[in-house]
């Protein structure tokens, strides 16, 4: 080879064992993540081995790893081992060793809820650092695919349909064991196990029914206190609360029994005269998923339905942090407010306090109003959808002053076409939905690989965790 180029030797051997640390540069993501568990407190993950047997691997060495591996996009346990062997980032995490994939996903679903919990001290170590500091908040959601195909769902009317005709199988099968002549009319048919098989399938379906009528009542006692609220407006003479500023806004209730379940489904029931007394029998096309029974169908951003979780975040607006990563059934946003309430009230007092909270019209309710006002956060609740193209004659100038008496929803509706107010509402669009945004797609986290709301909570949060990583490396100089 030409003395011009650098020599090319694969086959000469290293004459000193190389270093792990010669590997990657000093400002990589890898070795900030491994800086930042080393500083975690995992005595509750090290607590739980035994010391018995072949010694294990370091819990720290296999949380970074999996930290590493949503912060990059690599979520499966076998991609992750096979990474370990080829990606030098991954290498360096593990110190040259290779946990095999059983062993990681051992781990990880052994420790998912010590994982998540450790998301909190990832914040206290971003305040450490001089970028966080609590003030103004902004909430959305977002729909996230379940481990599950909303091909493999069940639904109300379907059920009964299938329920009588297994029956009627099951009859004919029972009458032609009993038939004299069952040998020369079944050959080849194994009666008992075709009985066996129909019956475990009529159990299933009725455990699938028995789930889908719980959420039927569940939804009809949430529509009996809206028409009693109705009967008694209605008796008073009186007006819904909020109408008289002017604004629509619905409460949670009536959101969420416009909303919840998704039309898909045909679940939410149509607004009904106060009279009425409300449905508690299922809609025919209301259906469980057989698959994972506790997600739903849920619309779509870009049209469409999916089998899916509504993923929540809430978004610190000077650093875009995820502060909280929560979870929800449910396909709207109006009952999310109160558990991002009492998340914010839980966070260490060192962090600061949350004064205003940026959302959108999904989020506003008279309730959630007063839910903000009552914990001290100045809410700012879209009334609708954002105008576009506002006169310049609005945009520079502010309303009229409210009177001393006016209501929490007509003071935040004054807040919000303030010039202040625009410009602070305006922040929520390039914080909460950015962070989507770069979780969806350049993280590439878009299905869940766990089943059931709790697992599914959890892993959510590993996946809010392992985007402050990459957001504080980034805040950090990386």
């Amino acid at each position: 080879m030409s003395e011009r180029f650098v020599l090319v030797d694969r086959d000469t051997p290293f004459l000193l064992e190389p270093s792990v640390q010669e590997w990657l540069p000093e400002n990589h993501l890898a070795r900030f993540i491994v800086d930042i568990v080393d500083r975690l407190d995992l005595s509750r993950l090290q607590a739980s081995y035994a010391g018995r047997g072949s010694a294990a691997y370091h819990p720290a060495m296999l949380t970074a790893l999996l930290f590493f591996g949503y912060a990059t996009g690599v979520f499966s346990s076998r991609k992750l081992e096979a990474a370990t062997y080829d990606s030098l980032a991954m290498r360096f995490i593990c110190a040259n060793t290779h946990p095999d994939h059983d062993t990681i996903a051992s781990f990880r679903k052994r420790f998912f809820a010590e994982i998540a919990a450790l998301f909190v001290q990832v914040l206290e170590i971003a305040h450490d650092l001089g970028v966080l500091k609590l003030g103004t908040v902004s909430l959305d959601g977002s729909k996230v695919k379940a481990y599950a195909s909303k091909h493999k769902a069940l639904s109300y009317g379907h059920a009964q349909k299938l329920e009588a005709q297994l029956r009627q199988e099951v009859e004919q099968l029972m009458a032609m064991a009993e038939a004299a002549d069952t040998a020369d009319d079944a050959a080849g048919l194994d009666i008992p196990a075709e009985i066996e098989r129909r019956t475990a399938r009529l159990e299933a379906i009725e455990q699938a029914k028995k789930r889908i009528e719980q959420r039927a009542a569940e939804r009809a006692a949430e529509e009996a206190e809206r028409h009693q609220r109705k009967r008694v407006n209605k008796e008073n003479g009186s007006t819904p609360p909020g109408s008289s500023s002017g604004v629509d806004v619905r409460s949670a209730a009536e959101v969420d029994a416009a909303a919840d379940d998704a039309p898909a489904n045909d679940a939410a029931a149509d607004d009904a005269a106060a009279d009425d007394a409300p449905a508690v029998v299922p809609k025919a096309k209301e259906q469980v998923n057989l698959t994972d029974e506790q997600s739903r169908i849920m619309p779509t951003s870009g049209g469409g339905f999916e089998q899916a979780y509504n993923a929540q975040a809430i978004v610190d607006v000077d650093s875009m942090l995820v502060l909280g990563a929560l979870m929800t059934q449910k396909a709207n946003d109006a009952h999310q407010v109160e558990p991002a309430v009492a998340h914010l009230g839980q966070l260490p007092d060192k962090l600061g306090k949350v004064h205003t909270a940026l959302a959108d019209n999904g989020f506003c309710s008279e309730e959630n109003v007063e839910r903000f006002v009552a914990a001290g956060i100045t809410p700012m609740l879209a009334l609708g959808r954002e105008a576009h193209n506002i006169p310049l004659s609005d945009r520079l100038s502010d309303p009229p002053p409210l009177p001393d008496d006016a209501s929490s929803i007509e003071k935040m509706k004054h807040r919000m076409r303030s010039r202040e107010g625009r410009a602070l509402y305006g922040k929520r669009k390039s914080t909460v939905e950015p962070v989507f945004g770069i979780i969806k797609h350049v993280m590439g986290f878009r299905q869940f690989s766990v089943r059931g709301v709790e697992l599914v909570a959890a892993e959510w949060q590993l996946v809010a965790a392992a985007f402050n990583l990459r957001r504080l490396f980034k805040l950090a100089g990386g």
